[in-house]
């Protein structure tokens, strides 16, 4: 995630948060966006060791490739307390920031197509190899860290994760799982009125656990394969139900951006961040901060930033911003970054797709959807829904993107269109097999067994 916002205008009513939301309409005939989140897993590639904030005796660490960076990119510097913990870019948007256990994220910026977040992505890794390969550090390009404890892997020194870190265990088993080992890729999507989010977040929601075994790339845990293919979904399931899930309220009549805030409301705060200095609050309601009543700050009063802040600690499959977030996919090399990407462009820019996808999964009830996600971490492209498989679905979801990218007709420099991005993923459905397969029949055959062969050959290509 990027920084936190620091928006101190004061809110006082349920209705300035149906504003907020509301504004990102961007209205008929706007030019709709897509920004696309990876993490990658950073380690020391002599000795397969998590990379510390502060390094190691002589060498650097996560610090160390922030101040590279900032050299290299000139982007500003974002800042806990005197700890840098990223860099924004002021003029495009774009940010780089550390999850809890030092996975490396880029936010990018709001893009036209899947073409320039190609562009985006080359730029990112050619500055970052430069600084990480002076280091001696790589990155895995899994969705999960594969070897490591949980004591074994470092913590980033960021005040909102001290706090989660602490809440975690309160409200599921593996939300330190969740923080500290797990990795993603996620993109990021614009809405041209309420009507048209609604559908968005319907169909989005409906077609994660597809996307879950698209993408599904993180077998591995504690050094041994887990059973499960996305380890990384299976490890949602049980992080706090609160603030995680398939929203099965948003296929119910009447939804929009009035009941998203009931919902948000009710999902227990985390802290409250008043200048530098991140407040505990973990547990609390944010109805009693609107009111002034909060038992941690008495008299504090929300501002435009506590809402910000407080719908960035959501966690549903697909979140809802002032942008909606799809959520389901395991990270993974920079192909399956860009075919996210031209994925939803596909199902979302483009109407006559919209329409196509939505009548694909509209007869899903909420008890098959939430059966579906709870199956395809382990059985990811032969799992079913209402008597069909997952790869079938996928197979109609593509057919149905990739016409919406035609029509879109975004062409690169060589005159392509985006579809060549969906070229891994019909790979995965022409085969049946998951990357998460691939690297469990390399563990079983070419690895010998031997989980440190995935630090040679699970690597995040730069």
């Amino acid at each position: 995630m990027a920084r936190d916002v620091s928006d101190t205008t004061p809110i006082d009513s349920r209705d300035a948060l149906v504003q907020w939301l509301e504004a990102g309409c961007k209205g008929a005939g706007a030019t709709l966006r897509i920004g696309t989140e990876h993490e990658k897993i950073p380690f020391y590639k002599d000795t397969l060791t998590p990379v510390p904030y502060d390094g190691v005796k002589d060498r650097g660490g996560i610090r160390a490739l922030l101040e590279g960076l900032q050299a290299q990119i000139g982007w500003e510097p974002i800042m806990d307390r005197d700890a840098l913990i990223g860099l924004a870019d002021l003029q495009g948007g774009g940010a780089i920031s550390l999850e809890p256990g030092g996975q490396f994220e880029l936010s990018g910026a709001p893009l036209l197509d899947a073409h320039e977040t190609a562009q985006e992505l080359n730029q990112h890794f050619t500055a970052l190899r430069t600084v990480a390969r002076e280091i001696g550090v790589e990155f895995l390009d899994l969705g999960s860290s594969p070897k490591w404890s949980r004591a074994q892997t470092p913590v980033m020194p960021k005040q909102r994760y001290a706090i989660m870190t602490k809440y975690m265990p309160k409200v599921g088993s593996r939300g330190l799982d969740m923080m500290f080992r797990t990795a993603t890729v996620q993109v990021n999507l614009d809405f041209v009125s309420e009507a048209d989010m609604v559908k968005k977040m319907r169909v989005g929601l409906a077609l994660q656990p597809i996307v879950t075994a698209l993408f599904a790339n993180s077998p591995f845990l504690d050094g041994i394969p887990t059973g499960r293919l996305s380890e990384r979904s299976f490890i949602w399931r049980d992080t706090d139900p609160d603030r995680t899930g398939m929203l099965p309220f948003a296929f119910e009549s009447g939804f929009g951006f009035e009941r998203y805030v009931d919902y948000a409301l009710d999902v227990p705060m985390y802290f409250v961040k008043r200048g530098d200095v991140y407040h505990d609050v973990a547990g609390a309601s944010f109805r009693d901060l609107l009111d002034g009543k909060l038992p941690q700050l008495p008299g504090e009063r929300a501002v435009l930033s506590d809402w910000a802040n407080h719908l960035s600690t959501i966690f549903p499959e697909v979140r809802l911003k002032t942008y909606l977030e799809m959520r389901g996919a395991d990270g993974g090399p920079r192909t399956h970054m860009t075919a996210l990407a031209a994925l939803f462009a596909g199902l979302y820019y483009d109407s006559v797709a919209l329409d196509e996808a939505y009548e694909l999964a509209k007869g899903w009830s909420a008890a098959a959807r939430e059966a579906l996600r709870a199956d395809v971490p382990t059985q990811g492209l032969a799992a079913q829904i209402n008597g069909r498989s997952v790869r079938e679905i996928a197979r109609d979801t593509l057919a149905i993107a990739g016409r919406g990218l035609v029509r879109r007709a975004r062409r690169n420099a060589d005159g392509e269109d985006e579809t060549i991005h969906l070229a891994p993923l019909h790979a995965i459905v022409d085969a049946g097999k998951s990357l998460a397969q691939h690297r469990l029949d390399a563990y079983n055959e070419k690895w010998r067994g031997s989980i440190d062969r995935a630090f040679s050959d699970c690597l995040m290509t730069m």
